[in-house]
């Protein structure tokens, strides 16, 4: 039960930097489950309206990045 990833804030496992870090884009565990995490990613930045202060990755909802700045 103690396994759980600590997180640096609230909402940080939906985060752009959180997926990467995590190799969510690279995973072939949701390959075999039929799960397409190119399509969900690119849902995520599509028409990118935030930029990330602490990044620098785009994003099309604030509540996707650490740090978001309209751009």
């Amino acid at each position: 039960m103690g396994n759980r990833m600590k997180m640096p804030h609230t909402g940080h496992e939906e985060h752009l930097c959180f997926l990467e870090n995590i190799g969510y884009l690279r995973s072939q565990e949701l390959l075999e489950l039929g799960i397409d995490a190119k399509e969900y990613y690119k849902g995520l930045v599509k028409g990118a309206k935030f930029i990330c202060r602490k990044c620098g990755r785009a994003a099309a909802s604030d509540q996707n990045l650490c740090e978001p700045e309209k751009l």
